[in-house]
């Protein structure tokens, strides 16, 4: 057994993790507690399967420091700039508003103030790594509270880099050295930092730019990535500094080039591995012995974290972002608890002598405590103040008894009935399906054929025949609505010309993604008339306006083009966006430069 040592314990790790995640999953706490879960069960607290924890966990810091490197990628100045006022207003108030609650509670139990500081600002900081993972399963990234809490979360992000240098200088304080080598420690702090940034700004793009050239040999370019990785961290550990944050600023760095989304491709799957492995490694390390001694001590911890750190976050959505009610407790469940970062923390503050053995243990159980709980939270929280979502309609569905139509209208409200009125002029059979009952009581006053049905139901969509029709026009105004839809006709009905109505760019992108070629912007068309005809009541020539509204929408779909490469990046799309408008504006006055339209100038 000792000679297959390590694979006794991978295959322990695995068997444990592929029971328990799928179990979490089914009873909907999430995959993070059903990892939490796994390592407590195999642990020392559990069936004590794996002798090794501090391997295990070893090992599994690499999910960390791999993380913090991706966070890193997402930190481009630009995109921090797009969303500088929830990063930088929202995110800095909880930050520092949950430090001073946090810290004065610490000084109020007596602790070095310097002690109260570290305390405050480590337990300020949730988990990333949790929270994201929450909002993804949850599908609420793209909901009010999932982007605040995305923007804390990258102000913490932010916040731990100094938060990190911090440390060793009050450590070396705090040990009473004499100034001059508190002094020599900062100073040995901020130039490791400044290395790693001045030689990875010069090296790294040079670095991958050679790994990229490799074009047959992928794993160069993934040995690279690895290599920056880990080596930056390595060497600001040396300095006594932490290797997560020299993974953070490697990241940092490389933000803006061109090999992001390469790097974030390459490096995903050992990222997303090593993270679950983190994930056991803390569950493993779940002390219950200590807990079961000392009861209502740690209850009363973490009861006091995640009620001060709920409170914040809560008013700071309710009255700052002026969230709803439900959205702010949404955010207030999701961010209370501490993050993996806060094990960093506390463990360089322990190795600086600022926390005992003791209350390093104490916090680092009440950090754990409380990731274990939030998916639990999250969950009652969904359920005691739930969102508030439209009546679903109650009467049954259409029976569908039309003929084998060649066009399949999804949604008849302005768009479908203006399609539908020239496919019948044209006498071009068809079937209209729409969900809402009081549209399909209207369109049927009016002589209509329209059926009451849901297009995003795959038995439906069998019964109105969309195995036999040759199109399918999606009108859909809601954007979950219409990406569902053209979801399930690329998947099951893949003959189908599917043509679909977008809202804006990005859901121009979504579509674009699942192949739908035939998309049409719902307002853009319109637009471009309006235009046409205030050029004229300008005084442009007729044909001289069309010209140049005609040239403005070619001009448009070609960036749109060029925008769906980089549609995920936002701070590359800004850049697009910019760009275009000066190519259109260079375009238009060379036109004017030899002719005669005064107006048209601005």
């Amino acid at each position: 057994m000792e000679d297959h040592g390590y694979l006794h314990y991978a295959l322990i790790l695995l068997l444990a993790t592929v029971v328990a995640v799928p179990l979490a999953k089914r009873w909907r706490v999430g995959a993070v507690l059903g990892y939490l879960g796994a390592g407590l069960l195999i642990g020392p607290s559990g069936l004590n399967l794996i002798g090794n924890g501090k391997l295990i966990a070893q090992v599994s810091e690499l999910g960390i420091v791999l993380m913090l490197f991706v966070i890193g990628l997402e930190l481009s100045p630009q995109r921090l700039w797009v969303m500088r006022r929830h990063v930088f207003g929202a995110g800095s108030a909880q930050m520092v508003l949950t430090a001073l609650l946090l810290g004065g509670i610490a000084l109020a139990f007596g602790l070095h103030w310097k002690v109260a500081l570290v305390i405050g600002l480590g337990l300020a900081l949730s988990s990333t790594a949790i929270d994201l993972q929450l909002l993804a399963e949850r599908k609420e990234l793209a909901s009010p509270h999932g982007r605040l809490g995305f923007a804390m979360l990258l102000l913490q992000d932010v916040a731990a880099i100094p938060l990190l240098a911090l440390i060793p200088v009050l450590g070396a304080s705090h040990a009473e050295l004499s100034g001059m080598d508190a002094l020599l420690a900062g100073l040995r702090v901020i130039a490791t930092i400044a290395l790693v940034g001045v030689g990875g700004r010069y090296l790294l793009r040079p670095m991958f730019r050679a790994a990229a050239r490799q074009g047959g040999t992928p794993e160069v370019f993934t040995a690279t990535v690895l290599l920056v990785v880990i080596g930056t961290g390595l060497l600001m550990e040396l300095a006594g500094i932490s290797m997560t944050l020299g993974a953070f600023l490697a990241g940092v760095l490389l933000a803006d080039s061109e090999y992001r989304h390469e790097i974030e491709a390459q490096i995903e799957p050992f990222r997303g591995l090593l993270l679950g492995l983190f994930f056991v490694s803390i569950g493993m390390a779940l002390d219950l012995r200590s807990t079961l001694d000392q009861p209502r001590l740690v209850g009363l911890l973490l009861l006091t974290l995640l009620l001060a750190k709920g409170v914040v976050l809560f008013l700071i959505a309710r009255v700052g972002v002026r969230l709803e009610r439900h959205q702010s407790l949404a955010l207030a469940a999701l961010l209370a608890q501490g993050g993996e970062f806060g094990f960093v923390v506390f463990g360089l503050a322990r190795g600086s002598g600022l926390l005992t053995p003791a209350q390093h243990d104490l916090a680092v159980l009440v950090v754990t405590l409380s990731m274990a709980a939030t998916p639990l939270l999250v969950r009652l929280v969904s359920e005691l103040a739930p969102q508030r979502k439209p009546v679903q309609p109650t009467r049954n569905f259409d029976a569908i008894d039309a003929l084998a139509p060649r066009v399949i209208i999804g949604g008849m409200g302005r768009v479908g009935q203006i399609v539908a009125r020239i496919l019948n002029a044209n006498r071009i059979a068809f079937t209209a399906l729409e969900a809402d009952p009081d549209q399909v009581d209207f369109m049927r006053s009016y002589g209509n054929t329209v059926y009451f049905g849901d297009a995003t139901r795959l038995d439906l969509l069998r019964a109105a025949q969309a195995d036999r029709a040759e199109v399918f026009i999606i009108t859909a105004g809601d954007v979950d609505t219409n990406l569902r839809t053209a979801r399930l006709l690329k998947r099951h009905f893949p003959h189908l010309k599917v043509f679909a109505r977008a809202r804006n760019r990005q859901h121009v992108f979504k579509l674009m993604d699942l192949g739908v070629a035939g998309v049409v912007r719902e307002t853009f068309h319109s637009s471009l008339e309006v235009a046409r005809e205030v050029l004229q009541a300008l005084g442009m020539d007729a044909a001289v306006a069309g010209e140049r509204v005609e040239r403005f929408r070619v001009h448009d779909e070609q960036v749109l083009a060029q925008q769906y490469l980089v549609h995920d990046d936002a701070a590359a799309l800004l850049q697009t966006s910019q760009e275009a408008r000066e190519e259109l504006m260079q375009l238009f006055a060379a036109d004017m430069d030899g002719g005669d339209v005064d107006d048209t100038r601005r």
